[in-house]
């Protein structure tokens, strides 16, 4: 562990943080794009905030650019504007954050092209996106930081203040800087850019955690902390999978550290694959013994056992989240999604036996090829949930009291073997949903909630475009919505999203490479329609295998 170590770890929890006098510092700006009760539930923010202040050289303070309500966004430390600032750092998780992005830029008067910003501000963006595909908001970024930000983004921030300081411009630095790892300035970096990741090997040294515990937050009063990154299971349909490779575990002794450091109420467990962790109940079984209450995030069936629910329970935990991910064995099997039906049926049955109050399911809907057979499919799966749920009440009184089956529409991303796959239309997924509900209707205790498919499109049209689509984001930006400016700008969501890629078509976002070869995910694609599955990362590490290519391409590890 670097940053938490003795006299560094940097925890605030309810305190408004000191802003440092800037005599001899960098000012950044660390905006957030969505609102505060987000952001503070944010780690990949969080973890940002904490590397830059802890150091002397930077003045770091934030912007919660979507609580500025279309007025010029102020610094929630201290007032000042977001104009005051030589360096705009954005953390870029959702496509949806660039039109508040632009917005926000728009109403603190700073130009949102980057070309008619030829001297500081810097606006830099880091986050998922920006390794994922950052090239709809390219137009406006002047530099994105394409990796982990432990990984160097610090050493960059250094070299930035130097020549602000300095009062060189910023043109200069940005040629300085192109062609370091993990920088990709727009029009003047080589292409692509590799990602930067942190060192050592299958061990995650330096764990993300939340700097503050807020009541307004999305998670409240909890200290939400990471214990593993990236997943071993390549399930086709999901970028985290593939983009943070290898996948790494936290220590249980850094964990620890930091929860005696900070002593939160509450302790929120994030990870892909949680159940995976071998030092999992450990770490559990040392909270509950400090009387710290805690959370996970979803857990795989097959992690599900008697006594581990047994002490969840006695733990005070009431609800438990499983992925189900798709309506069909056939589906989840070209999804490369493991499960066993058995298994997920005991593991309703156990929660039930155990009394878990509320049972969240989540369901992905809209896949290439699927039929109405994997809907009937779907819909006598249900029956047997609702089954198992009573077989694991017998005779008491209570057992599982609700099942909330979530449904999301299929996006598909960049990187993942879904880049080459067509999207389903609203009109489907707006008949899938309404069929399902009709089947769920008869069973007591169980409640369907589903996204937008609008939405659902919208975050596959930009995920999957390229700097074209500026100007509908600008539009969203200054006409307060995505209708209007579809309206303003014709933008055309079918043409990205309603045919089949070909193989060698070249995409907008190969101009960053974070890692996995685009032949292994072609092969997977292929496997999708062959309906084949691909073995797991293997647990010797990525110099047994190097089949996806990670292990070749990686920048800093």
């Amino acid at each position: 562990m670097s940053e938490q170590s003795g006299s560094d770890f940097f925890y605030l929890g309810r305190q408004q943080p000191r802003v440092p006098e800037r005599g001899g510092r960098l000012p950044v700006a660390l905006a957030f794009p969505g609102p505060e009760r987000f952001a503070m539930s944010g780690l990949g923010w969080q973890a940002v905030y904490r590397m830059l202040a802890t150091r002397p050289d930077f003045a770091v303070e934030r912007f919660f650019l979507e609580d500025s309500h279309g007025a010029g966004p102020v610094s929630a430390d201290s007032d000042a504007p977001l104009s005051d600032f030589p360096c705009i750092a954005l953390s870029l998780t959702f496509e949806e954050e660039f039109a508040a992005v632009l917005r926000a830029l728009e109403a603190a008067g700073v130009p949102v092209h980057s070309v008619d910003r030829p001297d500081w501000p810097l606006v830099l963006a880091g986050g998922p996106l920006a390794w994922l595909n950052p090239t709809p908001i390219a137009p406006c970024v002047d530099l994105f930081w394409v990796g982990e930000a432990e990984a160097g983004l610090v050493g960059i921030m250094e070299r930035m203040r130097h020549a602000a300081l300095a009062g060189r411009p910023k043109q200069e630095f940005l040629r300085e800087v192109a062609a370091e790892p993990g920088v990709w300035v727009p029009g003047v970096s080589p292409t692509p850019v590799r990602r930067a990741i942190a060192g050592g090997g299958r061990r995650l040294d330096d764990p993300a955690y939340s700097c503050f515990i807020s009541g307004k937050a999305e998670f409240a009063d909890m200290l939400l902390l990471e214990v593993n990154r990236g997943c071993p299971y390549g399930c086709r349909f999901c970028a985290a999978g593939f983009i943070y490779r290898p996948p790494r575990h936290a220590e249980l002794e850094d964990l620890k550290t930091i929860v005696q450091a900070a002593n939160p109420p509450k302790v929120g467990l994030v990870g892909t694959a949680l159940t995976d962790w071998p030092q999992l109940m450990d770490f559990l079984s040392w909270l509950k013994e400090r009387g710290t209450k805690f959370s996970l995030s979803s857990i795989r069936a097959d992690g599900v056992t008697p006594d581990f629910l047994k002490f969840l329970r006695h733990s005070g935990l009431r609800t438990i989240t499983l992925a189900l991910e798709a309506p069909s064995r056939r589906l989840r099997k070209a999804a490369n999604k493991r499960l066993r039906e058995e298994d997920f049926l005991n593991a309703v049955r156990l929660c039930s036996e155990y009394t878990v109050n509320h049972l969240k399911i989540y369901c992905i809907v809209g896949w290439p090829g699927e039929t109405d057979e994997d809907y009937e499919e779907l819909g006598r799966f249900l029956v047997d949930i609702q089954r198992a749920r009573e077989e694991g009440k017998g005779k008491r009184s209570k057992g599982l009291e609700l099942i909330t089956l979530s449904l999301s529409q299929l996006v598909p991303k960049p990187w993942t073997p879904f880049q080459w796959a067509p999207m389903a239309t609203e009109e489907q997924l707006d008949a899938v949903v309404a069929r399902i509900k009709v089947m769920a209707k008869p069973l007591r205790g169980l409640k369907i909630s589903a996204d937008s498919p609008f939405g659902a499109r919208l975050q596959g049209y930009l995920s999957r475009s390229g700097p074209e689509v500026f100007d509908f984001l600008l539009a969203a930006a200054r006409l307060g919505g995505w209708r209007k400016a579809l309206r303003e700008t014709g933008a055309d969501f079918s043409s990205v999203l309603d045919h089949e890629r070909g193989e060698h078509e070249a995409f907008p976002w190969e101009v960053v490479d974070p890692g996995v070869g685009r032949e292994h995910l072609w092969r997977e694609w292929q496997r999708y329609k062959e309906e084949r599955n691909t073995p797991p990362c293997p647990p010797e590490g990525c110099e047994r295998c190097k089949l996806c290519g990670v292990a070749e391409n990686s920048a800093g590890s």
